[in-house]
């Protein structure tokens, strides 16, 4: 048998074992809340929605910019998830909410709750632990592979992950791994792809969440359109359509696995089932 036939059994035996998985999968009561934090409308949880729904885990979703009229209380939620953006995080001045979103991080890492961070989220979760972020040498917007660091194989969220994969990516920006963090992935334009901290917070660099129409949407914003213009020489639009329709079903068996092992870390309640 050849490598590639191997690799491809092996795949499939982790796709057959996930989907036997959920039929065990744990579910929550409806007192199991997430706090979702979003930037932008077109940036939500995507495919991770439809697991925690089915699920039946309670999602409440909060604009960043409504934390400047109240801080909500972790007491009142079982985990964070914080999405992505277009904006910096070294941009506080100009988008005020980052410093509020920041003490809601530093207040979920004091109370141990599960956090996953994603792209601007995980650049965030990275600057509240203690990390700078900046510019990236090289933009990643498009279809890239991911590659798992050795440390990653025994992570429950990377457990699905082969040693490489094809993910979607849109940004701009880095961050230092975190002092005490475990790097987890990794690129071949930008080293900090997937960082865990303690057993409970997860940053993603990379959009494991993304549905097609939510790419294509992408595609189409105004603002993005400007900054695909800019790098026409890079990144080709028509490209990362074409290889969506190819990339897309992996990246969804990925964001199954990603949405139940997050929802294991969430403590278990009485009366659960």
């Amino acid at each position: 048998m050849s490598s590639t036939s191997t690799s491809t059994s092996n795949r499939s035996k982790k796709a057959i074992t996930r989907k036997r998985g959920e039929n065990n999968a744990p579910r929550f009561p409806l007192s199991t809340n997430l706090l979702v934090i979003t930037h932008v409308s077109h940036e939500g949880l995507g495919t991770l929605e439809e697991v925690f729904r089915r699920i039946g885990c309670g999602v409440r979703c909060l604009q960043a910019d409504h934390l400047l009229d109240r801080l909500p209380s972790m007491d009142s939620f079982d985990g964070l998830i914080v999405m992505g953006g277009p904006m910096g995080v070294y941009e506080q001045r100009k988008f005020p909410f980052l410093k509020r979103e920041l003490v809601l991080l530093e207040k979920a890492l004091q109370t141990k709750r599960p956090i996953l961070g994603i792209c601007l989220g995980a650049q965030l979760l990275a600057h509240a632990l203690g990390s700078s972020v900046t510019k990236n040498p090289r933009k990643e917007i498009g279809w890239y592979p991911l590659m798992r660091e050795p440390t990653a194989q025994t992570d429950p969220i990377f457990s699905a992950f082969e040693s490489t994969e094809t993910v979607f990516q849109w940004h701009g920006d880095t961050f230092s791994l975190p002092k005490g963090a475990l790097r987890l992935a990794s690129s071949p334009l930008c080293q900090e792809q997937a960082f865990r901290y303690e057993d409970n917070a997860y940053g993603l660099q990379f959009h494991v969440e993304v549905t097609e129409a939510m790419v294509l949407s992408w595609l189409k914003v105004p603002e993005n359109r400007q900054e695909l213009d800019t790098l026409k020489d890079a990144v080709d639009p028509e490209i990362i359509r074409k290889q969506s329709k190819q990339h897309f079903p992996r990246l969804k068996e990925l964001s199954t696995h990603v949405a139940h092992q997050f929802l294991g870390l969430l403590p278990a309640k009485r009366g659960a089932s």
